[in-house]
């Protein structure tokens, strides 16, 4: 990726060698996001179809956030920036110097996506942290991978995970770091738009399966804005270099439930996934990644994940 020089997102919150804690001024209310976009979606046509696609929405996700890697453990306003405690390696602050980057270039892909549809992209927080973290979705470890907590409407990331992505998973490269970022953020964007709050409350009364199923959907939705992001990355930031791609799409199928069952010496079983088979996972990306059109990603609508 050609991402060196370019300019940095001022939504990084540094807690990294921090003790453990939570910030409360970068929280954020999810319904009240939801009630300022309500207007300005109504307004044009665009605006209604993503309404549309809020609507299809039917599944209910983890009240304590949405994570990417689970199974790693066996998935605005500008916030104030703090410094770590301790000493950082080049290599960690090369690492934190990237995120901030890939983070303002979604940043500046989901304004120009909300503005063509009427409504105002609201920026996440990013938050970098060492070991474990609180959040206004309870405290985490970095077992977890990198998760969002739509309460607050943080992304939360110890950079040690992109080590474990090229190590443990066998999906190494700046675009699938990059990958994990857009993901996370595709959850933002799932919280503006009204999907993620239909999903808790349509899963609060569902069976597991059906629960799991949505749950699925919700999750192969954030790869598709993924690849959408991917798409302006490519076309229209000109940051990917050859070969971007198949970083993406490795990571994408490292990650598939499927892999992660047969990695855990368990059997494959469909019914338990959460976020989808490598296969799922690598089709939606590209989707979006092809498209670069928002209403490509309708997941819940799809007869065919």
């Amino acid at each position: 990726m050609r991402w060196r020089g370019r300019r940095q997102s001022r939504n990084i919150d540094d807690r990294r060698g921090q003790p453990t804690g939570f910030s409360s001024a970068s929280s954020r209310g999810g319904s009240r996001t939801l009630l300022r976009l309500l207007p300005m979606l109504l307004r044009s046509k665009g605006g209604r179809a993503i309404l549309v696609v809020g609507g299809l929405a039917v599944a209910g996700a983890k009240l304590a956030g949405i994570d990417l890697l689970p199974m790693l453990m066996g998935g605005g306003s500008l916030s104030t920036a703090s410094h770590p405690s301790q000493a950082m390696s080049q290599e960690q602050e090369e690492l934190a110097n990237f995120v901030g980057v890939v983070l303002a270039d979604t940043e500046e892909t989901w304004q120009q996506v909300f503005q063509r549809n009427g409504a105002t992209y609201q920026e996440p927080t990013l938050v970098l942290f060492t070991g474990q973290v609180s959040s206004a979705c309870g405290r985490a470890s970095a077992s977890v991978g990198p998760f969002y907590c739509p309460s607050d409407q943080q992304v939360y990331l110890d950079l040690s995970f992109f080590e474990e992505l090229g190590h443990r998973h066998g999906a190494p490269g700046d675009f699938a770091q990059a990958y994990v970022i857009a993901h996370e953020v595709g959850h933002h964007v799932q919280t503006l738009m009204g999907i993620s709050n239909q999903v808790r409350q349509e899963q609060a009364n569902a069976s597991q399966q059906v629960a799991n199923d949505l749950s699925v959907r919700q999750e192969l939705q954030a790869d598709c804005f993924a690849g959408l992001w991917g798409y302006y990355a490519n076309n229209h930031s000109n940051m990917l270099d050859p070969g971007d791609l198949e970083e993406a799409l490795q990571a994408a199928s490292a990650i598939g439930d499927d892999h992660l069952q047969r990695q855990a010496g368990r059997a494959v079983m469909p019914d338990s996934f959460t976020h989808g088979s490598s296969a799922q996972r690598v089709r939606w990306f590209k989707r979006g990644f092809e498209s670069g059109d928002l209403q490509s990603c309708n997941t819940f609508s799809a007869n065919r994940l």
